[in-house]
């Protein structure tokens, strides 16, 4: 009987041991967490408006022959930088060349008769009406000379402009003509680039209001440099300006057409490329909210309010486009409310927490990780 008193007794012991080692262990109660907010106002802010454009070299020219014949020599290459008046190609002309010398005969021997026929009427023996009829044969002969000779001599083709050459797709011994579908080849400056982008009518309306001037020259002259963003994301060194905009929509696609001008000295922008033109448009008294105080929430966008209270409810608002490293706020936000700007994955609707103004909009949700490791470590 005593055995099991003394074994009731330590067990009690254990147990209460048990319970009081439990108590220790508990987490007391963690009170609000500090998160950085800030106080809606409006500002100024410059957003960027993005047109897909094709870039275009100022001047493309398509060489073509103007005679039928063989290709006999090619003196340049695919790429190859040129000088308006080298030459390119030359064409076998040698049956225009027999044509030009059968002429050329044609008109020795009209000179002959007229200097022939010029004495004799002179002396009266014959009438003065053969000298003029000798006269226009021989013009005649000349135009005709002239124009083989001419044809003979596009046998020579050679650059008209200063660029750069296209593809090739004929080779030496190709048969070609006046009337090919396709180009001998294209010189293309690109000393200046034009980069052709298209908008909408609603994009061309915005555009309208959003610069002065009561012409669309007027307008252009307002607008700021606009830059070019290149296929692998990074940004074209050179500014560019809006220089021309057609005054028409066109019917079909219902958009307008621009050309904005880039410098190329170091040939980086090739004819036939493409990019995305960026044009910069200030907005007054805009509503900014950083981006890393949004959530995505299945396509829409949330963010969380904090009331007098210090307490946060979640709020969904509607966004445009971008500043910077900010959303412009169209809904949803008014002047004067309080929103957390980092670390909105952690809340929970309700929650209290102690709100922190900073001047640093990207107060990173690491401080506030860090902040609550501390306080759990110390408590």
């Amino acid at each position: 009987m005593k055995k099991r008193s003394f074994l009731s007794a330590i067990a009690a012991l254990l147990i209460v041991s048990a319970c009081g080692k439990k108590e220790q262990q508990a987490p007391q109660a963690q009170g609000p967490i500090p998160f950085p907010v800030q106080t809606i106002a409006p500002q100024d802010a410059v957003i960027y408006e993005e047109y897909t454009a094709n870039l275009e070299g100022q001047q493309n020219v398509e060489i073509r022959p103007k005679v039928d014949g063989f290709i006999q020599k090619i003196y340049v290459t695919e790429g190859q930088q040129v000088k308006k008046g080298q030459l390119l190609f030359k064409i076998e002309t040698q049956s225009l060349n027999e044509d030009a010398a059968a002429a050329k005969a044609n008109v020795n021997a009209a000179q002959v008769e007229v200097d022939r026929l010029k004495p004799l009427v002179e002396r009266n023996i014959i009438s003065n009406v053969q000298l003029e009829t000798a006269k226009a044969k021989l013009a005649q002969a000349k135009a005709a000379y002239s124009s083989v000779a001419t044809n003979a001599g596009y046998g020579t083709i050679t650059s008209p402009v200063n660029g750069v050459v296209g593809s090739l797709p004929y080779r030496e011994g190709s048969l070609v003509s006046a009337g090919d579908e396709m180009p001998l080849t294209t010189v293309s400056d690109s000393k200046i680039m034009h980069a052709y982008f298209s908008m909408n009518e609603k994009q061309m309306l915005n555009f309208t209001r959003n610069f002065n001037g009561n012409t669309l020259e007027a307008k252009l002259k307002n607008t700021p440099g606009v830059s070019l963003l290149l296929v692998d994301g990074s940004e074209y060194t050179e500014k560019g300006k809006i220089i021309t905009v057609n005054g028409l929509v066109n019917p079909t696609t219902g958009t307008t057409e621009f050309k904005a001008a880039f410098p190329n000295p170091d040939a980086i922008l090739r004819s036939g490329g493409s990019g995305i033109v960026r044009l910069p448009v200030q907005k007054d008294a805009a509503i900014l909210v950083p981006q890393n105080a949004v959530i995505d929430m299945q396509g829409k966008k949330m963010l969380y309010v904090v009331d007098k209270t210090n307490k946060v409810t979640p709020r969904i608002i509607e966004t445009s486009t971008t500043s910077g490293k900010d959303f412009i706020v169209t809904g949803g936000l008014e002047q004067g409310e309080v929103i957390v700007t980092a670390g909105a994955t952690k809340l929970k609707e309700g929650q209290e927490i102690v709100p922190q103004n900073s001047n640093n909009q990207e107060t990173p949700a690491k401080e506030v990780a860090a902040k609550e490791t501390t306080d759990t470590t110390k408590k």
